[in-house]
């Protein structure tokens, strides 16, 4: 008989390969063993799960949480109380929306600042790659960012797109790194001149948004990246893939031994363009949504294995800055608040539409992101000697999601009055519990930095 300091017993384990009626035993913030059935173990602490699904925590790759700078849109306290309430025990931060960017030594201390005062999950940090900064990277590296960020389009004043040539001396620099480059991956000449098309003509509606960024927007900008990857020989993701088209570039590319990953996000697989009609500013992102057709033919991909990572691309911003494009659709702010919601909205249209089986699910929301960022088998994994970051989760509650039921900083989202499927009713964070029965329950500061690949502390 095992003795540990918490023994959470009763629970159906779900891993990315197996499920099985059993427990998890944590000693000094990790996993001593995964145990099958319902023997007894010597415990300080002993949790009945009741026969809920216990997880690997969600490691979410793709999250903007806007501080330093912009605290007043999210921030590390509200951002990681609304991640741990969504189940999610690592976040991966972008490097824009924060004002300074993530783009040199400088504002990365700045961020690991904050982040330290605040996190209640733990969190890795990405640097970013703009058009001026090649002399940053180095630094950038060595202060220990999870990747590099890039966008092929524009983006913000403060956070430059880069053209070809600057995205190939960082795919370089990122290899000998032992590190890699991620995109956003739109055309720009290509949506910028459709746009002035469709405002040129008076078009300001919610369906000129998906218009003036169709589907050839993305894969022309995943065929030029992947075209880039494969003469550097370098690591590249894909950030939020939106079509079913751009997973099969980036599945085509794999089998040529280009070394690439796909992502896509929860609201590209719950929405579809409809619902930007329908619900309007909130639902507008980067690429936009796509028809309930595409919809469909994406998922299919997912169900076939083919889509590497699942990331909410959190998004917040004010109240206004949606409201603001009410009239106009390009006046609104482009990004949806989700990260809340990812595990519901994929255990709503996934598990419970599709069929999608929850091995995979844990594959594409933990194991896979914890892969990428080279901090598996420590986190995403339920294993001996794993991180004890766990979330229990019973499947089969439904509920409307309220405002009053989200935890960020500024409480709307595209995923207000959906119902769904699924609860995180707890959440372990190395062993601590950080959310349970609906409260935040860990003091600001408790998650730890995590340092990305090419660098040695995450073993």
């Amino acid at each position: 008989m095992l003795s540990a300091e918490l023994y959470i017993r009763n629970a159906q384990i779900v891993t990315e390969t197996d499920t099985f009626r059993g427990g998890v035993l944590v000693e000094n913030g990790r996993i001593v063993a995964l145990v099958e059935g319902e023997p007894e173990h010597g415990a300080s602490e002993t949790f009945d799960a009741g026969g809920m699904l216990l997880l690997p925590g969600l490691v979410d790759a793709h999250v903007h949480f806007s501080e330093p700078g912009r605290t007043h849109w999210e921030g590390f306290l509200t951002g990681t109380q609304a991640a741990a309430a969504g189940g999610i025990t690592t976040v991966v931060e972008m490097p824009l929306n924060a004002s300074p960017p993530t783009v040199n030594a400088e504002a990365l201390l700045l961020k690991q600042q904050a982040a330290a005062r605040s996190a209640l999950v733990d969190y890795a940090l990405w640097g970013g790659l703009v058009d001026d900064n090649r002399a940053d990277l180095a630094d950038l590296q060595a202060g220990g960012v999870a990747g590099f960020k890039a966008f092929m389009c524009a983006s913000s004043t403060d956070f430059p797109r880069v053209d070809d040539v600057i995205l190939q001396v960082g795919l370089i620099r990122a290899r000998e790194f032992g590190s890699f480059v991620a995109v956003h991956a739109e055309d720009e000449e290509m949506s910028q001149k459709l746009m002035a098309e469709l405002r040129d003509r008076g078009r300001t509606d919610r369906r000129a948004w998906g218009e003036a960024r169709p589907p050839e927007v993305e894969l022309s900008a995943i065929r030029a990246a992947l075209a880039l990857t494969g003469r550097t020989g370098s690591r590249l993701h894909v950030v939020h893939v939106s079509t079913a088209e751009g997973i099969d570039l980036i599945s085509n590319a794999k089998a040529e031994g280009v070394r690439v990953t796909a992502e896509t996000c929860p609201h590209y697989l719950f929405f579809s363009e409809e619902d930007l009609v329908r619900i309007g500013p909130e639902a507008k992102c980067a690429p936009p949504l796509r028809s309930p057709e595409r919809v469909e033919a994406l998922w299919d991909r997912v169900l076939a294995g083919a889509v590497d990572v699942i990331g909410s691309d959190h998004s917040p911003c004010l109240r206004e800055e949606k409201e603001a494009g009410c009239e106009d659709i390009f006046k609104a702010w482009g990004g949806i608040s989700g990260l809340q919601s990812t595990l519901p909205a994929l255990i709503t249209a996934g598990v419970a539409r599709r069929g999608l089986a929850w091995t995979d699910l844990v594959r594409m929301i933990s194991a896979n992101p914890a892969r990428l960022f080279g901090l598996y088998p420590r986190k995403g994994a339920l294993a001996a000697g794993s991180d004890a970051d766990l979330t229990l989760v019973d499947p089969d509650a439904v509920s409307v999601l309220r405002s009053e039921d989200l935890f960020y900083k500024n409480p709307h989202s595209a995923y207000v009055g959906q119902e769904m499927r699924g609860r995180v009713l707890r959440t372990w964070v190395r062993g601590r519990a950080v959310y349970a029965d609906r409260r935040i329950v860990a003091e600001p500061g408790f998650g730890q930095l995590l340092r990305g690949p090419g660098l040695p502390e995450n073993g």
